[in-house]
């Protein structure tokens, strides 16, 4: 029940970012994105908001391929990392992230959310069967 709550929670939080990227914190979000990603920034914001609302409904309907539905969402959260870096490295400003501490505090909240996408899909517990499964001697 726990792990239902933790993931419903966390797709609609993924969802409402990624409506916020399209209308209420456009600007906001375009102001994170690092200069090494070779896109536009506003196709950039556009893109990843898209993404996140896809992935938000995705935890909270998928249910037959749910642990891969976990696996996406952790390598989204891993493929931001970087912009989370940079938005340190250069001192932007976002979402009260307005100091170098808060901003660098951000940093430890991206594993978590890798953790929690895991966790909360049962990916990491389909990955275990699987290994057990296979080491499994043949009869």
């Amino acid at each position: 029940m726990a792990r239902a709550i933790v993931r419903v929670l966390l797709g609609a939080a993924l969802a409402f970012a990624g409506i916020g990227h399209l209308t209420f914190a456009r600007t906001e979000f375009q102001a994170q994105v690092p200069g090494f990603v070779p896109l536009d920034t506003d196709v950039t914001v556009v893109a990843s908001g898209v993404v996140e609302i896809v992935l938000g409904i995705a935890l909270i309907v998928v249910r037959r391929h749910r642990a891969l539905v976990g696996w996406i969402v952790a390598a989204f959260f891993v493929a931001v990392f970087p912009g989370n870096i940079a938005q340190w490295a250069e001192g932007r400003d976002g979402f009260g992230l307005d100091s170098d501490a808060a901003r660098f505090g951000r940093l430890f909240f991206q594993p978590v959310l890798v953790a929690v996408a895991l966790w909360s899909t049962g990916a990491w517990d389909a990955l275990r069967r699987r290994w057990r499964a296979r080491s499994r001697p043949v009869a």
